[in-house]
């Protein structure tokens, strides 16, 4: 696994406005996250709650949203973990595959991935 930096740019709706984040590009990661303070000044409500094991085995409840994904020009609707103050926005697993995107790490950017119809 590793991490990187991309831009985001995340919205309420494909009509935007959108706001433009560096997301941490985490291969580990199921989900993109996003902090309380940006969802909320989008206009954006969380819809659910979900379970999470953190890296050290703990279990925690957080709040999901569905945001539109503004990635490389292309838009898409994704699921997100609503972060905490001060929670670095990423960009999980979830959110790439939508786009048809993988991580390279070695030369920190995003690759063209394939999309698999079985």
């Amino acid at each position: 696994m590793g991490t990187f930096r991309h831009p985001v740019e995340i919205a309420a709706t494909e009509a935007g406005p959108f706001a433009q984040v560096e997301a941490i590009v985490d291969t580990g990661a199921t989900y993109s996250m996003f902090p309380r303070p940006l969802i909320a000044q989008l206009g954006i409500s969380p819809r659910e709650q979900a379970e999470f094991v953190l890296a050290d085995g703990r279990r925690v409840l957080r709040d999901l949203a569905i945001v539109t994904v503004r990635l490389d020009g292309r838009v898409r609707p994704s699921v997100c973990v609503v972060g905490d103050d001060g929670t670095e926005a990423r960009l999980g697993a979830v959110t790439l595959e939508s786009f048809g995107l993988a991580a390279d790490p070695v030369n920190h950017r995003l690759v063209s991935a394939p999309l698999y119809l079985l």
